[in-house]
């Protein structure tokens, strides 16, 4: 279970990220995605999207592949991230 601090921290680095000036490239923003919502929610337990969302399986498939990990490590991951594109 996360600390109450270290949850602050994530939610405080959530916000901080819409300030980054540009868009990153689309495998920061999967990883991205994909360490928030480890973060938050934990191993995905949803269904894959059709064949023709092209972006939600890509967000599906980098999700899956934090199955496992720790919401306290993913968050810790997510915080260093944000750290790292804000710098």
């Amino acid at each position: 279970m996360p600390t109450d601090d270290l949850r602050q921290e994530f939610e405080q680095a959530a916000t901080r990220i819409k300030l980054l000036g540009g868009r990153p490239d689309n495998d920061t923003l999967l990883r991205l995605y994909a360490l928030y919502k480890q973060g938050a929610e934990g191993d995905v337990r949803r269904e894959r999207p059709g064949f023709f969302d092209f972006v939600g399986t890509a967000k599906h498939e980098a999700w899956t592949r934090l199955h496992g990990m720790p919401p306290e490590e993913a968050m810790r991951r997510y915080i260093e991230l944000v750290n790292q594109l804000l710098a």
